[in-house]
């Protein structure tokens, strides 16, 4: 088993700062949990832009909103306007609009298995965003300076993250995922309640155990759901 590295807190804050309703999503007499999550794992107009009840509710690049985030990226890995970044999970690509706002001339690719949320992103970064799956990256080994993977690999089943976390490895120097995780039974459940597309859910000690497994050499932080 290989050496992990540092756990960090660059989105936490941000995700603490956020209210939610978690008896509220389980119980919603129109979307309750298990419909929600029917219409969430389509990848489409529902998880992204339809009702807030299913998930996003209306996502929408809003200028400056992931500044913060990709300040402290910048910032932690040292990257530069000649470097490349990969994000595997784009969503919509905001985080990578971000970068390239920061530091004109990065490289910038993005990959994400809903094509839906591809045709949205904005026009800055379409042409660098690839529809794709984590666990099968087209790209090079060491190709990438930086390769960030944000609240994506919990969604993949047990089987698939050996894989994915292998291919995170391989295609970047320095990687940072976030994923999700519980340290209570309280946490435990504001999980389950609140979360429409997560399949994998570990407590800390048990994603680092995957990490070791599967080779994963990068950085890390978890968020819970208090």
């Amino acid at each position: 088993m290989s050496k992990v590295g540092k756990r960090l807190s660059l989105i936490t804050e941000k995700h603490e700062s956020v209210v939610r309703d978690y008896l509220g999503r389980v119980n919603d007499p129109v979307f309750p949990k298990a419909k929600a999550a029917e219409l969430a794992k389509e990848w489409g107009y529902d998880y992204w832009d339809g009702d807030r009840r299913v998930n996003y509710g209306g996502y929408h690049f809003i200028s400056g909103y992931w500044t913060p985030l990709a300040q402290k990226i910048i910032e932690e890995f040292h990257l530069t306007s000649q470097s490349s970044v990969l994000d595997v999970g784009c969503g919509k690509g905001f985080l990578l609009r971000e970068l390239l706002e920061l530091l004109p001339g990065i490289r910038v690719i993005g990959l994400d298995i809903s094509q839906y949320a591809l045709d949205r992103s904005p026009p800055e970064v379409r042409g660098q965003l690839i529809l794709g799956n984590a666990t099968s990256l087209p790209f090079g080994r060491n190709e990438f300076d930086l390769v960030v993977s944000l609240n994506t690999l919990h969604n993949l089943y047990t089987f698939e993250l050996d894989v994915a976390l292998t291919e995170l490895e391989r295609v970047a120097r320095q990687k940072y995922l976030v994923v999700e995780s519980y340290r209570t039974e309280v946490e435990k459940a504001n999980l389950l309640y609140w979360q429409v597309t997560c399949e994998s859910f570990f407590t800390p000690d048990e994603w680092l155990w995957w990490f070791k497994r599967s080779g994963y050499s990068g950085d890390f932080e978890f968020i819970y759901f208090r």
